[in-house]
């Protein structure tokens, strides 16, 4: 299968059962953060609940799209990292998915709201650096560019989140008459029929957007355990002809063509010379080629390389200040690299059914020990219908906004803080819980540096072991 020797086939299937187990305890996980509010306010009972929640995030892996699980992929560039030796892609993806299982699991056995996303960003860098400062390296393994992107984002939405449930409270106090939805919940009856339903659809949106988002991150993970591993058979998309793509070289090509060179500084003509390197290697690839069928295998991963490298190449050249180029030539190049883009940016269907399934399936369990958190221990009163609501309607359009804008988002962090502006809302800051918010804000700091050594530590350990 694959052409892979056995032991080899063995392994690559042990990193695809690893990479849903991750996303399995990625459900139980963050479960509490869509469950919390409709358990705590008895407004569904607790098994009604997840697997409600469950149904929701299966759904939203299928309708997120794929530009989180790309913004995943690229931010270990994996054609940097990639050689002949098999063994260091499975030391790559083996150590990444490892360092985030435990480091999930161990905050969740704590009952500490920490982020999954954090957790596997974190792994990611931690072996992106790793390989850098091996002998054999040749420069940095990480795309800060997209690195610095992913930080602004997972940073902004905890703020963000804390910020708007005040404001969201703030109209709730305004517009509704109800005094019940602003009391604790009774531990045997449930709300009014108005805040029920609005609880029932902020938990279901907090569900989709979390599997469209989370789920997303799942996706990035197996594709780049496939494109690590296999290369040959999932750098490129197998539904479409890779020579399909000669028309969009061409274009770029064009573009290319019509920079004036003597306007250039000299870095920029040397990116300019790299840009036709690679436009030229991709020609010497497809010449003579008429069917996909003449492309030997192995050359399928330099046509992804040879097409991502030429993309962010001239994406830097395009934005220098002294290059003069019309905006119809700019709209050709982007049109050109979009295409492109469409042979190398895709997820084959039985991944999102494999991710779905492992998110949904681990939504189903381990939601007690983080609802108690999320519903008492994050303010010093017990949470209110009012307060569970504004914080997963704001977490909820976070989340959401984050899909769309193909950035990921911290599911636990945005809820826990939104909560925790609920709580200021109505109070102030004394309401806050300051020994919880210390502990979840420790987590916060901890993930991503934790994770970084822990996988780039796992990193050389497994590489010594399989090279």
């Amino acid at each position: 299968m694959f052409g892979l020797p056995p032991q080899v086939l063995l392994l690559l299937f042990g990193c695809l059962a690893a990479a849903c187990t991750f996303e399995f305890a990625n459900g139980f996980h963050d479960t509490a953060n869509a469950v919390a509010t409709v358990i705590y306010t008895n407004t569904l009972r607790p098994w009604v609940a997840v697997v409600w929640s469950a149904f929701w995030n299966f759904i939203g892996v299928f309708a997120g799209g794929i530009g989180v699980a790309m913004g995943i992929i690229y931010l270990l560039p994996v054609e940097t990292l990639v050689d002949q030796n098999v063994y260091h892609g499975i030391a790559m993806v083996g150590a990444l998915i490892l360092a985030a299982i435990i480091w999930n699991v161990g905050t969740w056995y704590y009952g500490i709201p920490a982020s999954s996303s954090h957790a596997l960003i974190g792994s990611i860098l931690g072996v992106g650096i790793a390989y850098s400062l091996l002998p054999e390296s040749h420069g940095s393994a990480v795309n800060w560019g997209k690195a610095g992107e992913t930080g602004i984002a997972l940073l902004v939405g905890p703020l963000l989140g804390f910020a708007l449930t005040i404001g969201m409270m703030f109209i709730f106090k305004r517009l509704s008459t109800s005094k019940a939805i602003f009391k604790e919940p009774h531990k045997h009856k449930p709300p009014p029929m108005w805040i029920r339903l609005l609880l029932i659809v902020t938990c279901t949106l907090v569900s989709f957007f979390h599997g469209s988002n989370d789920g997303q991150k799942g996706v990035g993970l197996i594709m780049l355990i496939l494109i690590g591993i296999v290369p040959s058979y999932f750098a490129l998309d197998q539904s479409k002809n890779p020579l399909d793509m000669r028309a969009s070289l061409t274009k770029v090509e064009y573009v290319m063509g019509r920079v004036n060179r003597t306007e250039l500084s000299a870095a920029n003509q040397k990116l300019l010379a790299d840009v036709q390197t690679q436009s030229a290697d991709l020609d010497r690839i497809f010449a003579g080629s008429t069917r996909v069928e003449d492309l030997p295998q192995a050359t399928r991963f330099d046509i992804r390389r040879d097409a991502l490298l030429l993309a962010n190449r001239a994406k830097k050249l395009l934005g220098a200040k002294e290059l003069s180029l019309s905006a119809a030539d700019r709209k050709i190049y982007d049109d050109a690299v979009k295409d492109m883009k469409g042979f190398t940016d895709y997820a084959p269907w039985w991944v999102l059914l494999m991710v779905s399934l492992s998110l949904a399936c681990g939504t189903m369990i381990g939601w007690q020990r983080i609802v108690k958190t999320i519903g008492e221990r994050i303010g010093k009163e017990h949470l209110t219908y009012a307060q569970g609501a504004s914080s997963e309607l704001v977490a909820a359009a976070m989340i959401g906004a984050s899909t769309a804008f193909g950035l990921p988002s911290s599911t636990t962090h945005v809820l826990t803080s939104s909560v925790a502006g609920s709580m200021v809302a109505s109070r102030g800051v004394k309401n806050i819980n300051p020994g919880m918010v210390r502990t979840i804000a420790l987590a916060w700091v901890l993930t991503l540096p934790v994770t970084m050594v822990l996988s780039g530590l796992l990193f050389v350990l497994f590489r010594a072991i399989l090279s």
